[in-house]
């Protein structure tokens, strides 16, 4: 019979598969990886981020914009922005930027991140800053210092009508700029069109009364953003040929327009049955502009993207031990690990988002239905279910053999979502983070980013530190 945890993921999915693997010992590797000499080195809990996958997607994206204008004899160019919000960590930035891409920014400390980058070489003036999200007081300032030091590539996005008097007052000299469309949202959201931007009907007139007449403003991006990402969907297909006709209509008033930022993000692999058809989609966005403008007879405009997820996504990872197994009922086995869902995977709580979990070790073993829960006290903490089934089946609890499992393509949002650093949900610690590389030879290098969080850590955050440093004075 087919019972070990193999036959199942072997039955379920194709596998193995181009980053899932396993080595001689019927264990995990991630990448040509062993995870289980990471959990020896390391222990767990133990969150990991493998730095190459990021210059990998960044290059995948690359090519399949490429192939797509060559293949529809596109005559604009192509620039990949990097959306920042999705992780901000430099050693992210620092392998992103080997790249030769850009920045999208959502807030005002992205921008201190974009001096600190330009200051150690790792952009430069012609880099394009993408600055969006809604802007006040400090945003403003800083967006205005970088440009008024000779960022001139750097291009605010309009998302209400005040900012442009509010950037005007700072900025010395003419500058661009660019507009985002306030998007229609899918049918299931709880309301209609997104609080960020200017809706579709108002672009022009708000062109025309506001910007056309300005010496001081060069209009050259028509940003748009679609909350649910670039998918193949009819809602999709909709909203994007709503924002070409925009475009159109934009680009006939004002001759300065050249970019649109076609926004939202790629999906990633959340599941080991995930397809998604990349080079389809992208060939049919490029095809799409391209024959909607020539039918207007106006220039194609330069396409920009802002991949976040995409991005670092499939970078991240995180390793846990299964310490317990608590039967709570006939049909109920709890499995509890040693740390927080809601400490290290807060997404799995609050938008109750999916990612790859698959077994480390023992995959000879036979399997058994389980529920993951974490640490906290907390009754949401838990983990019930794969992307693809209603379910989670794991190697057998056995007190003898150590059970350890895997989360994949964590990398984008967990860590500021969490806070990083911080208190988390019942003082629960941040576990250890690695970052693994791998050198031009294919040796693998490991270093700790930072250690876990301990007790000392938690306690000065929450003021304790200085009055137990009065009481040993004592």
């Amino acid at each position: 019979m087919n019972t070990k945890y193999f036959d199942l993921i072997n039955q379920t999915y194709y596998f193995p598969q181009e980053e899932f693997t396993l080595n001689k010992d019927n264990a995990l590797q991630f990448h040509n990886i062993d995870l289980m000499k990471l959990v020896e080195e390391y222990g767990t809990p133990l969150k990991f981020t493998y730095l190459p996958q990021i210059s990998n997607n960044i290059k995948r994206a690359k090519n399949w914009f490429r192939n797509a204008m060559e293949k529809n004899k596109y005559e604009g160019k192509y620039y990949y922005c990097y959306c920042t919000k999705s992780s901000h960590f430099q050693y992210i930035m620092n392998e992103a930027f080997k790249n030769n891409i850009h920045i999208e920014t959502s807030s005002a400390y992205d921008i201190n991140i974009v001096e600190n980058l330009l200051e150690n070489g790792k952009i430069n003036k012609s880099t394009f800053i993408i600055c969006n999200g809604f802007k006040r007081d400090q945003y403003i300032t800083n967006i205005a210092r970088l440009i008024n030091n000779g960022h001139k590539n750097a291009i605010p996005i309009i998302d209400n009508y005040e900012e442009l008097d509010l950037l005007q007052a700072e900025i010395k000299g003419k500058f661009k700029i660019g507009i985002r469309i306030a998007a229609e949202e899918e049918p299931k959201f709880e309301f209609y069109t997104s609080r960020l931007g200017i809706g579709y009907k108002n672009i022009v007139a708000f062109y025309k009364k506001q910007i056309q007449e300005n010496d001081k403003l060069e209009l050259k991006i028509l940003h748009f953003f679609i909350n649910t990402g670039i998918n193949d969907t009819a809602y999709y297909w909709n909203e994007l040929v709503k924002c070409i006709k925009v475009y159109i209509a934009l680009k006939k008033e004002c001759p300065s327009l050249d970019g649109l930022n076609i926004g939202g993000g790629f999906p990633i692999k959340n599941s080991l049955a995930f397809e998604y058809d990349y080079q389809y989609m992208i060939d049919e966005i490029i095809n799409q502009i391209k024959i909607a403008c020539e039918e207007a007879e106006v220039d194609v405009p330069n396409i920009f993207t802002e991949f976040g997820s995409f991005t670092v996504g499939e970078s991240g990872g995180a390793i846990y031990q299964v310490l317990y197994q608590k039967q709570q009922n006939d049909r109920e086995k709890w499995n509890m690990i040693d740390s927080s869902f809601i400490t290290t995977l807060p997404d799995t709580w609050a938008i109750n988002k999916r990612f790859i979990m698959l077994a480390i070790n023992r995959w000879n073993d036979q399997y058994e239905r389980v529920l993951l829960g974490g640490m906290t006290c907390d009754s949401d903490d838990y983990y019930n279910s794969e992307q693809n089934m209603n379910a989670i089946y794991l190697p057998k609890y056995n007190k003898e053999k150590p059970l350890y499992i895997g989360f994949f393509n964590t990398g984008a949002y967990q860590e500021t979502i969490g806070g990083y650093g911080g208190l988390h949900h019942c003082l629960i610690p941040q576990p250890q983070h690695i970052l693994i590389d791998r050198d031009e030879n294919g040796i693998i290098a490991t270093e700790v980013f930072s250690e876990q969080q301990t007790s000392d850590d938690v306690l000065k955050i929450l003021g304790y530190t200085k009055k137990q440093e009065e009481i040993l004075n004592k």
